[in-house]
């Protein structure tokens, strides 16, 4: 961002166009994360769905207590702390 000495140098044309130029800038950027985001979460799929083809369960659906009652469904932990 603009200091204070440059900031009152520039006109407010000049000092729209560095918003709009910082806006357009950070947009790409977030663009370009949620595509890199996206890969990750498809790659991270096909590995469970590989683990899960040969028999391993990161998660249980369901969980039984002591005398093999059903209990409530567990909510998913995050893939990253289960591999931990």
């Amino acid at each position: 961002m603009a200091d204070e000495n440059t900031k009152k140098e520039m006109s407010k044309e000049e000092e729209i166009g560095y918003h709009k130029g910082a806006l357009s800038t950070l947009s790409k950027e977030r663009e370009e994360l949620l595509r890199i985001v996206s890969i990750v979460e498809q790659l991270m799929q096909m590995h469970v769905k590989s683990l899960n083809e040969l028999g391993v369960k990161l998660w249980d659906d369901e969980k039984k207590d002591e005398k093999g009652n059903q209990k409530k469904k567990d909510e998913r932990k995050p893939i990253d702390e289960l591999l931990n």
